[in-house]
């Protein structure tokens, strides 16, 4: 009897051995596999080799840091701070690397505020012209405007027969109307509303033989107003 009680309290010792053995075995892998999942390497691609290496090295401070652990808000947060940045993903290689893929905005327009040149993305921003200096070839927004205006104007502009490429200027007034001006120098003044018709009556009238003026006039309602300067 005594023996028995004795081999019983040995398997018990035993598996209670074998319980906390394994418990430290596990907590040491679990450590081991987040110690050894610090980021060692971060790579940024998408954009020019200049810009790349910008931000690779603002990003720097990932480094050391577990890769399972990533604060997508704050990176979110400092990718945001380049407007010219329309969207990004981030590609974790385990254990130790990352890979940052960047899409730059669309160039759309170029336009002035506050005496500053700015390139107008498709992302609704402005950008600092001087950190892109050849895009001459855009055309040019006149006026007030917010970016949500020429936006949803541009809208409405894609849908018509027009190709974007042969305008030259777009001015913008407090009425929220718009006017355009294409690469032949063709002045369109457009209503306030029913752009899209106005648009496509515009196209019809400068296809016409019978077209030689530079303005079309087409603010009021029922009304075709053509005239040279």
């Amino acid at each position: 009897m005594h023996q028995s009680i004795d081999k019983k309290q040995k398997y018990i010792f035993l598996i209670i051995i074998f319980l906390f053995l394994t418990t430290i075995n596990n907590t040491n892998f679990v450590n081991n596999k987040y110690f050894l999942a610090n980021i060692q390497s971060i790579q940024v691609v998408g954009l020019t080799e200049d810009l790349n290496s910008q931000i690779q090295e603002r990003l720097s401070y990932l480094k050391n840091n577990n890769i399972f652990y990533i604060n997508k808000e704050l990176l979110k947060k400092e990718i945001d701070e380049y407007k010219y940045i329309e969207s990004f993903k981030v590609s974790k290689f385990y254990p130790k690397k990352i890979i940052l893929n960047l899409n730059q905005t669309n160039f759309l327009a170029i336009t002035i505020k506050n005496n500053q040149k700015y390139i107008l993305g498709s992302n609704g921003k402005l950008i600092e012209y001087k950190l892109f200096n050849n895009y001459d070839n855009l055309p040019v927004i006149f006026g007030n405007f917010s970016t949500n205006d020429f936006l949803n104007f541009k809208k409405e502009f894609d849908q018509s027969s027009f190709k974007y490429k042969d305008i030259k200027f777009f001015f913008f007034y407090p009425s929220k109307r718009w006017d355009i001006q294409t690469i032949d120098n063709v002045v369109i003044k457009l209503p306030s509303k029913n752009a899209i018709l106005a648009l496509e009556r515009a196209k019809k009238i400068i296809e016409s033989k019978q077209f030689n003026n530079n303005i079309i006039d087409m603010r009021i309602t029922k009304q075709i107003i053509l005239t040279n300067e």
